[in-house]
């Protein structure tokens, strides 16, 4: 593992749904049973074309690969209540490696925030149901921002919330999209990939890949 040369850090931003939570799988998994349940036409690569991307994104998503008329809010109703249950009863862990790596953040003194794609209601309930929200200083949704990532607002509001400069930020995301949103806010970014290998422009732009959090945590004490 070479160190990464990350230069001054005041703050870390992270993204929450397959970075903190091991939530991506369980949700595409959910989102095509509620599909089958309801009679509907649904393919894997769609599911993965909306991770990273907030409800709004991900609808037109849905309606361009499964047509205008596709019932989106049906299936985003059949979902939400599988998805809640599933919050409600605490089905979702979180990443390997998370804790250690909030640890190592308290022991640098770096504050930190999430932001997220998903909506503030839902997030803050399974941040809470894994026990992690109270340990970041910020939480930024994708209901509270006008465009979702790859734009980089997200990550800006984020900044703003922890009074740091977008150069002095490091993000941390599994997505593609979340990557891009980092980079256009002007930010440094490190992806942890999950369900999805970074994109071929990232890597030419020598975006850093680490394998795991653990791996994130020790190049933090490396540093320190």
């Amino acid at each position: 593992m070479s160190s990464l040369a990350w230069g001054r850090i005041d703050a870390v931003i992270l993204d929450m749904d397959g970075l903190i939570l091991d939530s991506e799988r369980m949700a595409l998994g959910l989102l095509a049973q509620a599909a089958e349940d309801l009679g509907l036409p649904w393919r894997a690569d769609v599911g993965l074309a909306m991770v990273g991307l907030d409800s709004r994104d991900s609808d037109q998503v849905i309606r361009r690969h499964l047509g205008a008329d596709f019932p989106v809010a049906e299936l985003r109703q059949a979902f939400g209540e599988r998805y809640g249950a599933a919050i409600a009863e605490r089905r979702i862990d979180a990443k390997p490696g998370v804790r250690e790596l909030l640890d190592v953040l308290d022991k640098v003194g770096l504050p930190r925030a999430v932001a997220t794609s998903t909506q503030r209601s839902r997030a803050r309930a399974k941040l809470t149901a894994v026990g992690l929200f109270e340990r970041f200083h910020g939480l930024v949704c994708g209901d509270e921002v006008a465009r979702g990532k790859p734009a980089p607002d997200i990550f800006l509001a984020a900044a703003r919330l922890l009074a740091a400069a977008p150069g002095s930020c490091l993000v941390l995301e599994d997505s593609n999209a979340g990557a891009r949103g980092a980079l256009a806010a002007g930010m440094r970014v490190v992806i942890v990939p999950d369900l999805l290998s970074p994109d071929a422009d990232l890597l030419a732009a020598g975006t850093p890949v680490c394998a795991s959090l653990h791996e994130v945590a020790a190049q933090f004490l490396s540093r320190a």
